[in-house]
């Protein structure tokens, strides 16, 4: 058991969350012991429950408490459309923002040869075997755009092809409201290479 105040670890266990440095786990702590205490005990309880409840999807691998995640085993979706994203927070991004109503596939990373991550890591030996048994009629391939992103993409776009199922990717470009003097140049680039005939 460490010796140091409980304090000084609560500040130091805030910390393990992305973007809090010292100074803001600071204030968290402080927040929760002096105005808060209710709201730290139910965190508590609930972080702790998460933490050995939630897994992975057997056939999507998103997040779930559950063997098959609520998306999965839902009878409302698509079954003829498949969605492939790199994150479980690709998946909430998309369900939140469009109306899309197909299956998805997390593939918990991207392709990335350098940092020894390849296709066994990513599960596409799992996506390959659902390609087979299970195929949808179309498959959305909606990895970010990043050199690493477009990497995999690549290769999800050969994987679906062995199965003839058609392949699409999401649009990448000019975001909407933005302005034309303010897009980057990869970005202004990548809209003109992917641009649309209009009917």
């Amino acid at each position: 058991m460490t010796s140091e105040p409980l304090l000084t670890q609560l500040i130091d266990s805030l910390r393990c969350l992305p973007g809090v440095g010292p100074k803001t786990a600071q204030r968290m702590a402080l927040h929760l012991l002096e105005r808060n205490r209710e709201g730290g005990l139910r965190l508590s309880t609930v972080l702790e429950e998460a933490m050995q409840k939630i897994g992975r999807c057997k056939l999507c691998r998103d997040l779930t408490e559950l063997e098959t995640c609520a998306i999965c085993a839902s009878p409302r979706r698509d079954q003829s459309l498949l969605c492939v994203v790199e994150s479980p927070v690709d998946v909430l991004a998309i369900e939140q923002a469009t109306a899309y109503k197909g299956l998805y596939f997390v593939l918990l990373g991207r392709l990335s040869p350098l940092d020894g991550i390849g296709p066994a890591e990513l599960g596409l030996d799992q996506l390959a075997e659902r390609l087979e048994n299970n195929a949808p009629e179309e498959m959305i391939v909606a990895t970010n755009p990043t050199v690493e992103g477009e990497a995999t993409s690549y290769y999800l776009q050969r994987m679906a092809r062995t199965h003839n199922i058609r392949v699409t990717r999401i649009a990448h470009g000019v975001p909407l409201g933005g302005e034309l003097e303010y897009t980057d140049q990869s970005t202004l680039a990548h809209a003109f290479g992917s641009r649309l005939q209009i009917d």
